[in-house]
């Protein structure tokens, strides 16, 4: 018993929702720590496919009680549509497994005209937001005019609040396109329905705090983080460990195992830095193979080789105690893979286990690549390690020697919800 949090390690989309489900049907309470509907997580469990978004993904297990924490930012729309198509494909229950923190944050429609505005006016520099408003609504919260979730069941409050808000945002770009009496009006809706799932996350916890198998799933990834990420090409919360204790007051000596996933290449959606990224043939196979098109927002991935820089910064950062490696199998037609061991920055400096904090810099790096041969095998719906092709094991092995020997304890081989090789 006790507490597994599962994190992406490179720029999210390392496909985190399979690993949450398989563990989430062991878990007691599984809950999300940041993020807001930007993230995506696809489940394929039987025939069915589920895309999550602000919910988190244990609500697939009929016994597991749900929770979307502190950190988050919750479009309210959105957790309504989302938790209506769950349940239309066959999750009823849902509804009564899931829970919001009073003190999670409110992203009104309102945040998502002002994010982009705010794009809009970084020009050639943009961030690369998913549109979500999930940045301008952190803004609201760290300069603390900010509604919470459990604000919305205080009507004069919310309504004061949200009118402030828009006056702020108009001053500042002068007339929205947006009607802030129609989101008022939708929210004396919401204010009945949402009553049941708002919950004091504290007592809420505390509930579960003895005999509680509790999953924690992140979302994005520890190279979107705030702080440890490339920033300013970053999302605006604390998506590594230590987001995850904060948000959900989690007693760190509690943490039994700390799960990084990360996918067999590196992927990026967005604007920013990307060193690994292959704009040629390689990297057109990559996106191709792997249909590397994001959940949330369609758009395609930027795809390259694996790199193991990046990954040592992530381990360093977030402690990782187990790997899951995924999408192996798109790797199987290649007829040689590369891996990024090291930087070389302008200067000359090479470096094998951190990132430049610069982004200008962090461009300009040279990779130097280690070459493995391909396996030239199909290895999708591989069940047991011993069936992959020798090569393939040699790359899985290259990579946890790289990482200082975390074991890399699942390995994802197929869309499939059973196409997962579990070593002991």
């Amino acid at each position: 018993m006790g507490v597994t949090i599962v994190l992406g390690s490179q720029w999210g989309d390392e496909g985190k929702g399979k690993i949450t489900d398989m563990l989430a049907q062991e878990a007691t309470l599984c809950c999300r720590a940041a993020g807001g509907h930007n993230a995506g997580h696809t489940i394929v469990h039987g025939s069915t496919t589920y895309d999550f978004h602000i919910l988190p993904s244990g609500l697939v297990s009929p016994s597991c009680v749900n929770l979307i924490g502190a950190g988050t930012v919750v479009h309210v729309p959105s957790f309504f549509k989302e938790l209506t198509a769950i349940e239309t494909k066959g999750l009823t229950t849902a509804g009564k497994r899931i829970f919001i923190s009073d003190r999670a944050h409110v992203c009104f429609d309102l945040h998502s005209v002002v994010d982009g505005l705010e794009e809009a006016k970084l020009g050639g520099r943009k961030v690369g937001t998913t549109g979500k408003g999930i940045g301008p609504c952190y803004s609201d919260k760290a300069a603390r005019r900010g509604v919470r979730v459990g604000e919305i069941l205080d009507e004069p409050l919310f309504e004061r609040k949200l009118r402030s808000l828009h006056a702020g945002y108009t001053a500042r770009f002068g007339e929205l396109d947006y009607d802030v009496e129609e989101e008022l009006a939708r929210f004396k809706e919401y204010r009945q329905r949402l009553g049941p799932y708002i919950v004091d996350q504290l007592a809420f916890l505390q509930k579960y705090k003895e005999a509680s198998n509790t999953l924690v799933e992140g979302a994005n990834a520890l190279m979107l983080d705030l702080d440890h990420g490339t920033y300013p090409f970053v999302t605006s919360s604390s998506t590594g460990l230590g987001g995850a204790v904060q948000a959900l007051s989690l007693n760190p000596t509690s943490i039994t195992s700390i799960i990084g996933v990360v996918k067999a290449y590196t992927t990026r959606v967005g604007s920013g830095p990307f060193p690994s990224e292959q704009l040629n043939e390689f990297g057109d196979k990559l996106q191709g193979v792997g249909k590397e098109f994001g959940v949330t927002t369609g758009r395609r991935r930027r795809c390259g080789w694996f790199d193991m820089v990046l990954c040592r910064y992530s381990q360093a950062i977030n402690h990782y105690t187990a790997l899951n490696l995924t999408k192996l199998d798109v790797l199987d037609d290649f007829d040689e893979i590369k891996v990024g061991v090291a930087y070389i920055l302008p200067d000359g400096t090479r470096t094998e286990n951190t990132m430049p904090a610069d982004p200008e810099i962090l461009e300009k790096v040279k990779v130097e690549y280690v070459t493995l041969p391909g396996w030239k095998t199909k290895t999708m719906g591989i069940k047991k390690y011993e069936d992959l092709p020798p090569n393939a094991r040699a790359y899985i092995e290259y990579i946890e020697r790289g990482l200082g020997g975390v074991p890399v304890k699942w390995i994802g081989t197929g869309p499939a919800r059973d196409d997962m090789i579990a070593r002991e």
